[in-house]
């Protein structure tokens, strides 16, 4: 099991190299966002945010507002000096699964999915910030077998694998009804909405 003070540890130490580090496809990051219905005047929660990666996207997109969150100290702070001006986006230091509130259009969830101790709490508490209508979307800009590979060294503590996109779409369909389940070379998403 993994213990979040661990993952805590671990993402503040690679905070100050992250965004030097990130493998970025404009490509199948705008193919993410077209899926998971990122559009103008929506309201997004970006779960794990790290250092606000995806915040210029959404911002490119013209959404309605951001909120950011991440359990990570050292990557708020980053994401703070990149994006503290900036008056569509508040960034939070917390965890997501504990004392936060709040309802979304677009729930995005990139990148991380791996680094949480149990999936179907995630989902379960992420469906219900969801507004009728909205979109919960996990994803990650690599393939399945890219991710695992790239978490077996440094990683293998924190995380716990990413699953078949088959066993997330079930436990997606617990609580929302998805849309998209894609495993390919080139990326991994699952998204449902309300």
């Amino acid at each position: 099991m993994i213990d979040k003070q661990d993952v805590i540890d671990f993402f503040d130490k690679q905070a100050p190299g992250w965004d030097e580090a990130a493998i970025r496809s404009d490509i199948i990051i705008n193919t993410i966002l077209d899926n998971a219905g990122v559009t103008a005047g929506k309201n997004v929660l970006d779960v794990a945010c790290g250092t606000g990666i995806l915040i210029p996207d959404y911002l490119n997109r013209n959404v309605g507002h951001v909120t950011a969150i991440d359990i990570s100290p050292k990557m708020i702070e980053i994401a703070k000096e990149k994006f503290g001006g900036e008056p569509k986006v508040d960034l939070v230091c917390g965890d997501v699964e504990e004392d936060f509130s709040g309802v979304f259009d677009c729930i995005m969830v990139y990148n991380a999915f791996p680094h949480f101790p149990d999936p179907d709490r995630l989902i379960a508490c992420l469906a219900g910030h969801l507004a009728p209508g909205g979109s919960l979307c996990v994803s990650h800009g690599m393939s399945r077998e890219a991710i695992d590979s790239h978490h077996e060294g440094v990683a293998k503590h924190v995380s716990n694998g990413l699953m078949e996109c088959s066993r997330l779409a079930e436990i997606f369909g617990k609580y929302l009804k998805v849309s998209v389940c894609i495993s390919d070379d080139e990326m991994y998403q699952v998204v449902g909405s309300r």
